[in-house]
């Protein structure tokens, strides 16, 4: 009997030992080559594998056109991209480059850059010039789709045609040491846009390009974003909200320890008038950021019409509650220094600015704090000095 149960745990132990063997696949091709079906071919298998499994594109510049690997997988799977892949410099028809979705416990690693070989698409792009529902879209770098406890880390995204990293439906993912580069002029070349997620992490990265360098869309719950240097771009944003109809409350975020140099804008919350939605925005928090040469260092901006094609006499009716603002200091490039205009309809409620520090140095006078539409609760030396805003009432308030 003794016997009989000793060989049953080895096997069981031999059973676990081998479940625990993960499988390495290499894509293995000559540089300069098209590596787009082999590379999907050796996902497919590793996918299936019934363990852990890990993709291998090694040094090397090779050519990918649009692909897309979908789970779920049998296993977790990690893609190592020690090299580099260059898209084609024309414009396909899809809305992305590379896309990785429905994968559970998926890594992206090896230091490797995506190049989106955006250059020639930039001059064909109109987006930054009309309303986003007319013009022509042009495909994201990277899509992450569905894809849940996920680490991506020290991977570079290299001009791309639209938006660098696009995220939708995630959970529980990090990004740490990622890299996003294009020239300040690139149009509407977001660094990483996250949508409908809950619990992203961006941390310790870089991201210089021509629009925001972290957007944060509809339905985002519980983001952190830390230790992030930005610029040049459009800052680090909030929406804009309100543009669709059906779009979801975004809730629980935090951008603390970062720091926004020669951007277009700092730190912001931005929503449509006459929004096509009624949702909320809140726990927002911006903590210790430092500002270098930044135009509106800290902006709510509730009458957001970059296309000049809003009825702004309907005023915005996103609701922004619990934001705060703190440990902010640095130069602002022009006098407008702090920004809060918010919503005659609705109001900010519970609003905190706290040891502000943001000098303009110009000849038109020292910087200002403008304000409408709450009563912001303040906290700690304020410079520039602090408006004090009425709330507008609504009837029956």
């Amino acid at each position: 009997m003794g016997v009989h149960f000793g060989i049953s745990v080895l096997f069981v132990i031999c059973l676990l030992g081998l479940s625990a063997n993960a499988k390495d696949f290499t894509v293995t091709a000559p540089p300069g080559s098209d590596i787009t079906s082999l590379l999907l071919k050796t996902f497919n298998e590793a996918c299936q594998f019934p363990t852990k499994s890990s993709v291998l594109i090694p040094k090397g510049e090779y050519r990918l056109r649009s692909i897309e690997m979908m789970g779920p997988c049998k296993a977790p799977i990690r893609i190592t991209l020690q090299g580099t892949v260059k898209a084609d410099g024309n414009v396909n028809g899809n809305d992305y480059w590379v896309a990785f979705r429905r994968i559970n416990g998926f890594k992206l690693n090896g230091g490797g850059i995506f190049d989106g070989e955006g250059n020639a698409a930039w001059r064909a792009n109109n987006c930054h010039k009309m309303a986003l529902t007319k013009c022509k879209k042009l495909p994201i770098s990277i899509r992450f789709d569905f894809v849940t406890d996920a680490k991506i880390r020290g991977i570079t995204s290299l001009d791309s045609k639209n938006f660098h990293i696009n995220v939708l439906g995630a959970r529980n993912m990090t990004m740490e040491a990622v890299t996003i580069i294009a020239p300040d002029e690139s149009p509407n070349t977001d660094g990483i846009h996250i949508g409908r997620s809950d619990g992203v992490q961006i941390i310790n990265s870089i991201i210089k390009t021509g629009d925001d360098c972290i957007s944060i869309g509809d339905g985002t719950k519980n983001l952190l974003v830390e230790g992030v240097t930005c610029g040049p771009g459009h800052g680090i944003s909030i929406g804009s909200l309100g543009l669709y109809g059906k779009e979801e409350d975004v809730t629980g975020i935090r951008v603390v320890n970062c720091t926004l140099i020669n951007t277009d804008n700092g730190v912001r919350i931005k929503t449509w008038p006459s929004s096509a939605c009624s949702t909320t925005a809140s726990g927002i928090h911006f903590e210790n950021i430092f500002l270098r040469n930044v135009t509106n260092p800290i902006l709510i901006d509730q009458e957001y019409c970059p296309w000049n094609q809003c009825n702004k006499n309907k005023p915005s009716s996103i609701k922004l509650v619990d934001i705060s603002f703190k440990h902010i200091r640095g130069t602002s490039a022009n006098k407008d220094a702090v920004k809060l205009l918010c919503s005659k309809g609705f109001p900010c409620k519970n609003v905190e600015i706290g040891d502000i520090n943001i000098r303009y140095n110009g000849a038109d006078g020292p910087a200002t704090f403008q304000c409408s539409n709450l009563s912001p609760k303040l906290m700690g030396i304020q410079v520039p000095r602090a408006c004090s805003s009425p709330v507008t009432k609504l009837p029956g308030q």
